[in-house]
């Protein structure tokens, strides 16, 4: 590994936790949107957008083919919070891990940028990253794609062998390796995969397995 690697976080799941209550909100939010401009009922809505996010990894994607959905308009509508800061699952000492981790910082992720970029301030984490790529700064090819991916690296002159994925989620992890990036799957998994080179249940583990990388 480059002696002083670039890092590239997931935002979701992998620096805080959206389980408890920002997921949930989002697929609520998700299935009424369908239901308002698909005129489809609350369990025929639902269906919708599971099958979409199992067959091409982001609901948003299913819409755009088969709809004609605006994607600007789908994100700002399914990522409005009454109260984010209260909703955010966040453990303070990610912060100081961060900052012991050395090189470049920047975040990956699926979310929209009004969402990812509110997170990032009501946490402290905003200093922390040099930049942020998000869903539109891949003109909407949500990762596992390999476009996403090439699209960061090409943006900001990157060699992937010199760079370390972060992520919650193994499919995306994938696509990663096969580019020559290390690897670090954030889980409580007991799985192995061959695209991971490190396991960690938290990024608070990163700085002692920093030497593995």
């Amino acid at each position: 590994m480059h002696a002083n690697p670039t890092w590239l976080f997931d935002l979701d799941n992998t620096l805080h936790d959206a389980s408890p209550h920002i997921f949930p909100h989002i697929n609520r939010s998700m299935r009424a949107y369908i239901e308002r401009h698909l005129g489809l009922e609350r369990e025929a809505a639902n269906r919708l957008r599971q099958d979409y996010w199992m067959r091409y990894g982001a609901t948003l994607l299913g819409l755009i083919r088969h709809h004609d959905i605006d994607p600007a308009h789908f994100l700002w509508e399914t990522h409005q919070f009454p109260d984010l800061k209260r909703m955010l699952a966040f453990h303070q000492p990610t912060l100081n891990a961060l900052r012991r981790l050395p090189g470049r910082k920047l975040i990956f992720s699926n979310a929209p940028r009004h969402y990812a970029e509110a997170v990032l301030t009501l946490t402290g984490l905003a200093p922390i990253f040099d930049a942020v790529y998000t869903i539109e700064s891949t003109r909407f090819q949500p990762k596992p794609s390999l476009e996403g991916f090439r699209a960061l690296l090409a943006a900001e002159r990157l060699d992937p062998k010199c760079c370390i994925m972060v992520e919650d989620t193994l499919d995306n992890l994938r696509p990663a390796k096969r580019l020559g990036m290390k690897t670090v799957w954030v889980s409580a998994s007991s799985r192995s995969a061959p695209c991971v080179d490190v396991k960690i249940r938290h990024v608070t583990a990163l700085p002692a397995r920093y030497g593995r990388l």
